[in-house]
């Protein structure tokens, strides 16, 4: 059957096919129709249903057999996806098989099917995600390091600051990815558990036999048996939300900071370059940062809809009215926003264009005021602190006035120059000698990458 048009001209920069394959049409139906093969596959080994219904019910249950836009139509009127997916299954069943028709469905109720459905499906976006994520980390350890020493200006409230290494940004982008990661490791047992409660969560309609049923579904689809259902106990869900929350946050940071290093002020860091990317439909010397629009936009969109899992939490007894409706495109569309995310961050990551000569130009822009710092430290220790705050305080507004390099006005005053060798103002106005703990902090940084691994 064909699926219903999609988001097909913004799905490609946006998301990724992989995950889109996920959560298409297709993706949520067979998700369910493998709840329901899996159960009555439970069902039969511990009796409940005959064995003979099981190859039935596991032939009708393939997506290709049904029509997403007439399920879409009976949506409408249902409530949700599994009722006039159930039915629809009984039917194709009853063609090959009346007696086995009877047996599809025991004991589950509609959100058993979603939920459980909904699991698999994030099990495989799960798999997706942490793939990326590892090799995304790889990449950025291997960046980080190849730039461990190359000096550039930091820079705070957008202003230039004191000098670090292109090496010590990258590894700040790294170890956000590190945490993600372990937070996704982490958070994975309590994800991914079966659900099944029945009509109220109580399971009666399933009697003794109820428990060895819950047992071997879950093992049929190699989840966990949780120690409860969890209907309208959405935490779960909303915790894998919250973390991909935070991946497109801290990709995002990543997006900004190429962004900002790709202005034509800056002109040190740029994405890769390629055949008509980055261009404008009028101004042919155009060269944008169209990777890091997507992770700035992921990182944009994906707070508005984890909000609406988190207002979506205080369920109503043991079935939610409309807050159960609020997840179901909701937690698909964070996980294809942090996917397109993800493989744009891989693009940027893996081709990154470096100008290191641009960045010892622009350190130079303020003639030496970003070493001020170093100087005051150093001249401290000589002279007491506010003598020296002061001294340089004067020194860098002379500076500044006079359009003169800070080493000039520093060798021009006879307070500093008594207490600093032409040598010692030589040194300490070199970025390169005033880069403090930056190669610490990218070793730190890639060994915890590193043990991830192993």
């Amino acid at each position: 059957m064909n699926q219903r048009p999609g988001n097909q001209l913004f799905d490609a920069y946006f998301t990724a096919r992989d995950m889109r394959e996920v959560f298409c049409d297709q993706g949520r139906v067979q998700a369910m129709l493998d709840f329901e093969a899996a159960l009555a596959r439970a069902e039969a080994r511990v009796g409940l249903i005959p064995q003979a219904a099981v190859a039935s019910i596991d032939a009708a249950c393939r997506a290709e057999h049904y029509d997403f836009a007439a399920l879409g139509e009976a949506i409408a009127t249902a409530g949700n996806s599994a009722i006039p997916l159930v039915k629809a299954l009984g039917k194709q069943i009853a063609k090959n098989n009346a007696e086995a028709e009877r047996y599809v469905h025991l004991g589950a109720t509609s959100q058993d099917v979603m939920d459980t459905g909904l699991v698999l499906q994030l099990r495989r976006a799960l798999e997706l995600i942490e793939a990326d994520l590892a090799q995304l980390g790889e990449t950025l350890a291997t960046q980080a390091r190849r730039y461990v020493a190359t000096p550039m200006a930091g820079r705070t409230w957008l202003q230039h600051a004191t000098p670090v290494t292109l090496g010590m940004k990258i590894a700040g982008w790294l170890g956000a990815v590190t945490r993600s990661r372990q937070r996704l490791r982490e958070l994975k047992p309590r994800l991914l558990v079966l659900q099944l409660g029945g009509a109220s969560g109580t399971l009666a309609a399933l009697g003794e036999q109820a428990m060895p049923i819950a047992e071997a579904l879950a093992a049929e689809l190699q989840l966990t048996l949780p120690d409860q259902p969890w209907h309208t106990q959405r935490d779960r869900l909303v915790e894998f939300g919250a973390v991909l929350g935070l991946i497109a946050g801290s990709l995002g940071k990543l997006g900004r900071d190429i962004s900002l290093l790709m202005q034509t002020e800056a002109g040190e860091v740029f994405e890769p370059s390629a055949p008509g990317k980055g261009g404008s439909s009028t101004m042919p010397h155009k060269r944008n940062p169209v990777g890091a629009a997507v992770l700035i936009g992921a990182a944009t969109r994906v707070p508005g809809l984890l909000s609406t899992l988190f207002s979506a939490m205080p369920q109503e007894h043991e079935r939610s009215l409309g807050l159960w409706h609020a997840e179901w495109e909701t937690l698909p569309e964070i996980c294809c926003l942090v996917s397109g995310s993800l493989q744009q961050a891989l693009l940027v990551a893996d081709g990154l264009e470096v100008e290191a000569d641009r960045m010892t130009r622009n350190l130079d822009l303020t003639q030496g005021l970003v070493l001020a710092e170093a100087v005051s430290i150093v001249l401290a220790q000589r002279v007491g602190r506010d003598t020296a705050h002061h001294l340089l305080e004067q020194c860098c507004k002379r500076a500044v006035a006079e359009q003169r390099h800070l080493r000039a006005v520093l060798g021009d005053e006879p307070q500093v120059t008594a207490q600093l060798s032409e040598a010692e103002l030589d040194r300490l106005l070199d970025p390169a000698h005033y880069l403090g703990q930056a190669h610490t902090w990218v070793e730190r940084s890639v060994a915890e990458h590193f043990a991830l691994i192993a």
